[in-house]
């Protein structure tokens, strides 16, 4: 590695700053849709059907070619992929505010999903190798964390003011002017590390095998919302998945040079972080969509105020990463962050398992979603650094790209199984209390909110697997504090921590 690589960018405070903005429209956009998918299906007239291609097409793509799009960041350079997925990213977003009809709308988000699909492990791997300080790098994985974590609830605050305030394609509209002042910030201040770029080849076979097996898997979690857990259908793309990922895992541990590494995912601290976060965003995303539908309609919340209630959540994200984890992360070993704060989630969403029809918010979901927030930000950010943990720079793409996939993939999945157990658990109470003699419509919100608390409790379920994932496999010590700056940098790795 040059001089060049081993001296701290100057700037690199400032490309933080682009580079969170760029994390937050990606993550945000995932969710900013929901809100306004009901406005846009009448205004299109898609059909009931289809509709849940406006989620599942973003999902797909951008799930299915995350690896695909670390390894092209590798390749070309992280600072070019990052400035081509925004441009590609805001091109798209126009494509989708000017839909006409269904095609349309569901092509630009497919778009979406691929720009995203290498915006994201870019936007990361930037990060890893432009700070190599660990004081320094806490900081700054303290602030990415919590704009990982946050996205989401962001995404369904805004999306409610867009739609109430203005319509539903200023949800795709708002990703313009984040995209240009991100394109800017990247022209402008973003400077790549030199000699940190793999050059090999393309594992053609490894990119269409995964993408291919990722798709498949996401998609069979789909299927399964609507067909049931025992169609062909559904059975056929999980036993699809399954052979395409086999064959990956194969192909990876053969060829010159993999797409994926497996030394990237086999190290327990790297494999630790990827597998425990994938649980928690399982449990996290179903609980945004099944909260989203009690306000709205259990309670009655406009899309704004139901948006807004997810304030105190958000809040408590920035808290745990910024304050808790960022300051406690050169002090302690990450899993004594991860686990505590997976467990606090989980004592949140164990709280939520109590709604109701008629819950208050101030006295049960204010607290619930605090300790959400509060647990979810102190464990999102250890492990967004612990990600590219003693990674090869070369690597770093590759390796970056794995814990969004893990992220997409989780919430693809968690949308789909926890959606599937919520209505099973709906048609169930309904049917045992139909000779009750309630009324009708109390008997269906009743029934809702009967299945949203059973899915809550699956996810409560799934936050306690994260948290002993995490304490399971994770086993590196605190911040070697000695090995930062050139040091670090002479070890041709991005060290994070010291065993």
């Amino acid at each position: 590695m040059s001089d060049t690589g081993l001296q701290a960018d100057p700037r690199r405070w400032k490309a933080l700053a682009f580079i969170g903005l760029a994390q937050l429209m990606v993550v945000l956009d995932a969710t900013v849709v929901n809100i306004a998918l009901p406005s846009a299906q009448h205004d299109l007239g898609i059909s009931d059907g289809n509709r849940q291609w406006v989620i599942t097409a973003y999902a797909l793509a951008f799930g299915g070619l995350l690896l695909f799009g670390g390894r092209i960041a590798d390749l070309w350079g992280r600072k070019r992929t990052f400035t081509v997925g925004l441009v590609g990213f805001a091109l798209a977003s126009a494509l989708g505010g000017a839909a006409v009809n269904t095609p349309m709308l569901l092509g630009s988000r497919a778009l979406q999903g691929v720009f995203g699909a290498l915006l994201a492990p870019a936007a990361l791997s930037l990060l890893a190798v432009m700070f190599t300080d660990a004081k320094e790098r806490a900081k700054a994985f303290g602030i990415y964390g919590a704009i990982a974590g946050g996205g989401g609830a962001i995404g369904l605050i805004l999306g409610g003011l867009l739609t109430e305030y203005l319509n539903w394609r200023w949800t795709f509209y708002v990703n313009i002017p984040f995209a240009a002042v991100a394109i800017a910030g990247a022209v402008l201040v973003i400077k790549e590390p030199t000699g940190s770029r793999n050059r090999n080849r393309l594992d053609i076979p490894g990119v269409l095998l995964v993408t291919s097996g990722l798709v498949s898997l996401v998609y069979a979690f789909t299927r399964a919302e609507s067909d049931g857990w025992a169609s062909g259908t559904t059975i056929g793309f999980f036993v699809a998945a399954a052979v395409l990922l086999g064959a990956f895992v194969l192909v990876e541990s053969k060829v010159a040079a993999p797409l994926l590494p497996l030394r990237v995912v086999t190290e327990r601290n790297r494999g630790g972080v990827y597998l425990s976060l994938g649980l928690a965003i399982i449990g996290m995303f179903g609980l945004f969509l099944f909260l989203t539908y009690y306000l709205q309609v259990v309670l009655g919340y406009s899309p704004v105020t139901s948006g807004l209630a997810f304030l105190p959540m958000v809040a408590g994200m920035i808290t745990g990463s910024t304050q808790i984890g960022a300051r406690l992360m050169t002090r302690v070993a990450p899993r004594l962050l991860m686990v505590p704060g997976f467990l606090t989630a989980s004592v949140g969403m164990l709280i939520l398992t109590q709604i109701d029809v008629g819950s208050s918010y101030p006295a049960l979901i204010l607290p619930g979603l605090i300790l959400m927030g509060l647990g979810m930000g102190t464990a999102f950010m250890p492990a967004m650094s612990l990600s590219t943990h003693g990674v090869q720079p070369r690597d770093a793409g590759i390796a970056s790209a794995m814990v969004n996939t893990s992220q997409q993939v989780g919430g693809a999945i968690g949308t789909a199984l926890l959606n599937t157990i919520a209505a099973s658990a709906t048609t169930a109470y309904l049917a045992s209390h139909a000779k009750d003699g309630s009324p009708q419509q109390l008997l269906q919100l009743q029934g809702m909110v009967h299945g949203f608390s059973t899915a809550i409790w699956w996810s409560f379920g799934i936050l306690v697997l994260a948290a002993a994932a995490a304490g399971f496999l994770i086993n590196t010590g605190k911040p070697d504090m000695s090995a930062t700056g050139e040091g670090a940098a002479k070890e041709d790795a991005i060290p994070v921590m010291a065993h």
